[in-house]
């Protein structure tokens, strides 16, 4: 099942390392089509409406395409179980990674933590 989602795809390994590498501020999500995932996704897209989040760039890829291999790998949600595992960039480095599933208000504050 693909994802219906209004947030760019991150497609492939290429376009994981371009997405990065031209964005200081970035949050990718690697999800499925899932009772976990779709919420997150759902508030990503509403946070990217937002004006005080214009300069994060919000992306998700799937989780079990070869593009979601740098997060998957990452020490950062090596202990992860559940999905989908959310991931913070500030300047190509991971600051922050939640898994499972998070409000609006969680992913809100952990934007506000990480970028501003």
């Amino acid at each position: 099942m693909t994802m219906d989602t209004k947030l760019k795809h991150i497609e492939s390994l290429k376009d994981f390392k371009e997405t990065l590498s031209g964005n200081d501020m970035l949050v990718v999500c690697a999800g499925r089509w899932g009772p976990m995932c779709i919420p997150v996704y759902k508030a990503m897209e509403q946070l990217e409406l937002e004006d005080k989040y214009k300069k994060i760039q919000f992306r998700v890829v799937e989780f079990d395409t070869e593009a979601a291999t740098p997060i998957k790998k990452a020490k950062e949600c090596s202990t992860f179980m559940g999905l989908p595992f959310t991931v913070y960039y500030n300047k190509q480095k991971i600051i922050h990674a939640t898994t499972s599933i998070q409000t609006k208000a969680q992913i809100e504050e952990d934007c506000q933590r990480c970028f501003f």
